[in-house]
């Protein structure tokens, strides 16, 4: 008689990993502080500053990914999101207050990284052209509305989500839908908006009809590299075992490609349209971009954000073998950060990044991540990890709904 025994993967434990949040945000506090003191003392807070609207730019350009599946999810009814959109839903919240707090620094710092605030309007027609808001209360003003619109759509998504846990009422699915319907719209032209005054401004001579398009797909990009990875986790973990099946994960592989070629095809658009035109006003900014280091970290980005990420995803099966794509998630988060760097520290340093100061941003990446990660996580523990009354939470689990009433009916003696 012979046996056959499965093998079956060991449950992920997760247990050891619970201070590293912490750990990253000392560490990274201790780096930054070093930073800004260094600063001072050398009387210029421009290194900082920079360095610190880098790593707001990353976990913002997160939180906005989340926040799009989670509105994708509600306006096409899909069943095998409803895995991904409890944990969706509070990385979008981390929006406000905890990004809003984080965006502090970059507001205070305004004049040492955005050269138009310093600059005399009556003697600056690029400057006037974009009054009021190219001044110091409009940059403050129009930065409160982009969160407004944030705080709004995170908490009212997240507020009638978890009512729906309690009620299971219909009336909460359909404000979910009213709010991810007129949300999608807000969604464009804030974040469009926010990525133009908060990274494109920093070199203010400058302008794109791409930018926002760019800055989108990037952002739809890494985060569905980040909840690929948090599924991931929590799938091992056996937290979402019940409504997240190893083949969903081709879906949202298929979507990872499919804005791997979209961030790919707004890049190239961008830089096509700018040399066609070949006018100096916009030549400019490529042209800072050949000098130094920023050659070299343009064709790392040629190929490490556009063709590896490209022919690794390509293969139908290889989107759900997870010891494949969970290592290509962590490289697109790198790329996406040295994309960020790409496009915001040239306006200081034109003639190519000093690698002896990497430590810096690389601390303020540590220290927001680390203080957004525990603020993640206390959300996530105190609710269900997955919505426990959702339409189609049925059709996630994999249980068809004939099979459902055919057992009901069966139970209450219906004979059918």
């Amino acid at each position: 008689m012979s046996h056959h025994t499965k093998h079956v993967t060991p449950s992920l434990d997760l247990s050891g990993w619970r201070k590293l949040p912490s750990v990253l945000m000392v560490v990274g506090g201790i780096l930054s502080v070093i930073g800004a003191a260094l600063s001072c003392q050398h009387n210029d807070l421009r290194e900082f500053g920079f360095s610190w609207l880098l790593a707001f730019m990353f976990y913002y350009s997160i939180a906005l990914g989340a926040l799009f599946v989670v509105m994708v999810h509600h306006l096409t009814d899909a069943g095998w999101s409803v895995g991904i959109r409890r944990f969706s839903e509070h990385i979008a919240s981390l929006l406000f207050p905890w990004l809003a707090i984080l965006f502090l620094p970059v507001g205070l710092l305004g004049p040492k990284i955005y050269k138009w605030m310093t600059q005399d309007p009556a003697a600056n027609n690029l400057v006037a052209a974009k009054l009021p808001v190219f001044t110091t209360a409009g940059f403050w003003v129009t930065s409160a509305v982009f969160f407004a619109i944030w705080w709004l759509l995170s908490s009212q998504l997240s507020r009638w989500s978890l009512k729906q846990d309690e009620t299971g009422s219909v009336e909460c699915t359909r404000k979910l839908r009213f709010y991810s319907g007129w949300g999608i719209v807000a969604f464009a032209l804030a974040l469009t908006y926010s990525g133009v005054l908060w990274m494109q401004a920093t070199s203010y001579q400058w302008f794109s009809a791409m930018y926002g398009v760019y800055f989108f797909s990037d952002c739809a990009w890494i985060g569905l590299a980040t909840v690929y990875v948090i599924a991931v986790v929590l799938l091992r973990a056996g937290i979402l075992t019940p409504v997240l099946k190893e083949n969903y994960f081709y879906f949202i592989g298929v979507l990872l490609l499919g804005f791997t070629l979209f961030s790919a095809y707004t890049e190239f658009a961008q830089y096509f349209v700018v040399w066609n035109a070949n006018m100096p006003e916009e030549t400019f900014w490529y042209l800072i971009r050949e000098r130094g280091n920023w050659w070299t970290l343009s064709l790392i980005l040629i190929f490490g954000k556009c063709f590896i990420p490209f022919f690794i995803l390509l293969p139908e099966k290889i989107k759900m073998n997870f010891k494949v794509i969970v290592p290509l998630c962590l490289w697109i988060w790198l790329m996406h950060a040295l994309d960020l760097a790409f496009n915001i520290f040239p306006a200081l340093h034109p003639n190519g990044y000093p690698l002896r100061l990497i430590w810096l941003p690389l601390g303020c990446l540590m220290f927001m991540g680390g203080f957004l990660a525990n603020k993640f996580l206390c959300k996530f523990n105190a609710h269900p990890p997955y919505p426990q009354r959702d339409p189609r939470l049925l059709e996630a689990m994999g249980v068809s709904q004939n099979v459902v009433r055919d057992l009901t009916a069966a139970n209450t003696g219906g004979a059918q």
